[in-house]
C-alpha cells in the first residue's frame, strides 16, 4: 500500500495528470451548474463537455515530462505523440460518433413500428469535443503541470 501511495502522490508526473483531470471534470459539473441551475454530478464521470479533461489529461502529461526530461528525450517524444492521438480523437472520431448517435436517436423517436427489443437504451450524444474544448483543456493540463512539477 505504501509503494501505490508513493506512486501518486510522490510522482509529480501523475500528481499533475490527475489533477489536471480532476479539474477539467470538476468544471464541467460548475459550467453545467451555471447554464442550467441544476447540479448534475454525473458530468464529474461523463466524457465530452468543455473543457476536455482527456487533453488535459494528456498535456499535463506532455508538459511535465518535457519540463522533468526535456523536450529532446524520447519521453516527451512518446508523451507528445500521445496527446495528438487523443485530441484528434476527441475532435473528430468521438465528435462525430456522438453527432452520429443524435441523429440514430432522433430518427427512433420518430419510427412509427418501434419494437421495444430493437429500441433499446438511448445512445450517448456527448461523446466528443468541440476544438476550443480541446484547446481549453490543452490549456488547463499545460497549466496545472507547470504548477506541479
Amino acid at each position: 500500500m505504501g509503494k501505490l501511495y508513493a506512486m501518486f502522490f510522490n510522482n509529480p508526473v501523475i500528481t499533475a495528470c490527475i489533477l489536471a483531470w480532476f479539474i477539467a471534470q470538476l468544471l464541467k459539473v460548475l459550467f453545467v451548474l451555471l447554464s442550467t441551475k441544476k447540479m448534475d454530478f454525473s458530468r464529474f464521470v461523463g466524457s465530452g463537455g468543455m473543457p476536455s479533461s482527456h487533453s488535459a489529461f494528456v498535456v499535463s502529461l506532455a508538459t511535465a515530462v518535457g519540463k522533468i526530461y526535456g523536450v529532446e528525450s524520447a519521453y516527451f517524444a512518446i508523451a507528445f505523440v500521445l496527446a495528438m492521438v487523443v485530441m484528434y480523437d476527441a475532435t473528430n472520431v468521438r465528435r462525430a460518433a456522438g453527432q452520429q448517435a443524435k441523429i440514430l436517436n432522433m430518427m427512433m423517436e420518430h419510427y412509427q413500428d418501434n419494437d421495444p427489443e430493437f429500441m433499446g437504451k438511448k445512445l450517448k450524444e456527448l461523446l466528443g469535443h468541440t476544438p476550443f474544448e480541446v484547446v481549453v483543456g490543452a490549456l488547463l493540463g499545460i497549466t496545472v503541470s507547470l504548477w506541479v512539477c
